[in-house]
C-alpha cells in the first residue's frame, strides 16, 4: 500500500513529464513549421532566419528530452507531433500557394505559430511548481521565443 507522500511524488512525476511531453512535441511541431516554411521562400535572408529558428527548436527539443530521460520516462519519437502542428504544416503550404507576397504569409504563420509557443510556456511555467533547473530552462526557451516574436514582427515590418 502507497502512503499518501508515495501518491503526491508519482503525481508530481507525471505531471512534469506531460509538461516537458507537450513542450517536446510543441518544439517538434515548431522545428518541422520552419523546416516547411524554408520550402516556400528563396529570400537568403529570410532562409538564413528561418533555419536559425529550427536549429533553435531543435536544440530546445533536445534539451526536454535530456530532462525526460533523466526521468527514466521515454519520449515522444520526433517524427510525431501533434495534429494541430500538422495542421498548421498544411496550412503553411495553402497559404503560400495562393499568397501573392509568400514571406509575408510564411512570417504570418511563424509568428502565429511561436505565439502558440509562447502561450504554451507561459501557461506551464504559471500553473506549475517546478524544480528550480527545469524552471530554468523553461524560462530560457520561453525568453527565447519571446525574442523570436520581436524579431519575426521586425521582418514583417520589412516586408510590408
Amino acid at each position: 500500500m502507497r502512503t499518501t507522500r508515495e501518491s503526491a511524488r508519482e503525481a508530481s512525476h507525471k505531471n512534469l513529464v506531460h509538461i516537458l511531453t507537450t513542450l517536446l512535441e510543441k518544439n517538434y511541431d515548431a522545428e518541422k513549421g520552419y523546416k516547411k516554411a524554408l520550402e516556400h521562400t528563396s529570400n537568403p535572408d529570410l532562409r538564413n532566419f528561418i533555419k536559425g529558428q529550427a536549429v533553435q527548436r531543435n536544440h530546445f527539443a533536445t534539451e526536454l528530452d535530456k530532462h525526460i530521460h533523466m526521468l527514466n520516462e521515454h519520449p515522444k519519437d520526433k517524427n510525431t507531433g501533434s495534429a494541430l502542428g500538422t495542421i498548421h504544416r498544411f496550412w503553411m503550404d495553402v497559404k503560400s500557394t495562393w499568397s501573392k507576397k509568400d514571406d509575408e504569409a510564411i512570417l504570418e504563420e511563424c509568428i502565429r505559430g511561436e505565439k502558440a509557443s509562447l502561450k504554451e510556456y507561459e501557461e506551464k511555467l504559471e500553473k506549475n511548481i517546478l524544480s528550480p533547473e527545469i524552471k530554468a530552462l523553461l524560462e530560457s526557451h520561453r525568453d527565447k521565443i519571446k525574442r523570436t516574436v520581436r524579431q519575426i514582427k521586425i521582418l514583417e515590418d520589412l516586408k510590408a
